[in-house]
């Protein structure tokens, strides 16, 4: 299946992709902002079919992949820019600067990423992450003051120096080196199919009546999960192992390693109960050898050492410690049931 028309097919999806995201430049220049982000996530719903559907049909070509960074960049590098611009910025003296600087931003994000492809020094469990934000994902996010505004009125969100400089954060964060989770390697279960597509089904209808809402959500819910993937990457780099095992195995593994200790045990206390009968018997000593305690040689009698209260009857019958024996000891008394 490599005729020229499959070979067509994916390349298709991206100038299609490529228009949606040029078509948000022109919503925004007629005032028509809420169309303007529509066009530039399905631009995004695009650019996440055309590479599958290459893979999946065995359609990938040299050509496809420079067409499809192109159309990249423009629709999530230079239209978000120029929508921001036309919304905020326009007028303002560093507005078309940084503008420029998110489109430049975008540029080079993926020029590294073509870059990082052929790159084959990088362990086998950094396929799982991006470097950097990537650029659909970052379009959407320095989307978020408009909307904000669309979804909840004018805020301090909207004003114009807050917006440029969200820009600017997005902006370094698509060049960062900061990890970023990759969907490309994400697999569901057979047996999560159908929650799954119910999930997808209420996701979409709540897109379809809250649309502005559910992509705030979306945003919020991908920035929270950035401090999660630097971890999750910093971790493998110390385990590296633990890429090639299935996450069932690992699940598996940590429920029989649970399984093997005896429910309601308590750890040993022998250091606790060793380390106060050391510290008592220090302290015996420094008191014998201190004349200003009462030691030999000060002309004064001396103390006793304390002792703890005799045991109660009820305690000496139980075999149990005094409370006092206890506390010295580290020991907690056991409930009687």
């Amino acid at each position: 299946m490599s005729g020229p028309g499959v070979r067509l097919l994916p390349n298709a999806i991206t100038v299609l992709a490529l228009c949606s995201g040029l078509s948000a430049v022109q919503f925004a220049l007629d005032g028509r902002f809420e169309l303007a982000i529509a066009a530039i996530a399905a631009a995004a719903v695009l650019d996440t079919l055309d590479g599958r559907i290459a893979r999946l049909l065995d359609a990938t070509s040299k050509m496809g992949a420079e067409l499809d960074s192109l159309a990249d960049c423009i629709s999530f590098g230079v239209s978000p820019a120029l929508v921001l611009f036309i919304w905020r910025l326009e007028g303002n003296q560093f507005g078309w600067v940084v503008a420029l600087v998110f489109a430049v931003c975008a540029a080079l994000r993926l020029a590294r990423f073509n870059t990082l492809i052929d790159d084959t020094e990088q362990p086998p469990y950094a396929r799982e992450f991006f470097v950097g934000v990537p650029a659909p994902a970052a379009a959407l996010v320095a989307l978020l003051p408009l909307l904000l505004t669309l979804e909840f009125g004018d805020g301090f969100w909207s004003a114009p120096p807050v917006t440029g400089v969200w820009i600017l954060l997005v902006a370094a964060l698509m060049i960062s080196r900061i990890r970023t989770l990759s969907m490309k390697t994400v697999r569901a279960p057979a047996a999560l199919l159908a929650p799954l597509l119910v999930l997808v089904g209420l996701a979409g209808a709540a897109l379809i009546t809250l649309p502005f809402l559910v992509l705030v959500v979306a945003v919020v819910i991908y920035l929270v999960h950035l401090p999660y993937a630097v971890w999750r990457y910093r971790w493998l780099g110390r385990h590296p192992e633990a890429w090639y095992v299935a996450a069932r195995q690992r699940r598996a593994a940590v429920r029989a390693l649970r399984a093997t200790r005896a429910p309601g045990l308590r750890s040993p206390l022998h250091r606790r109960v060793a380390g106060a009968a050391r510290a008592s018997v220090r302290n015996g000593r420094r008191r014998a050898q201190d004349p200003s305690d009462g030691g030999p040689g000060n002309g004064r009698v001396d103390r006793p050492a304390r002792l703890d209260p005799p045991a109660r009857p009820a305690d000496t019958a139980s075999g149990a410690l005094p409370r006092t024996s206890r506390r010295r000891l580290g020991l907690r008394k056991t409930r009687r049931r």
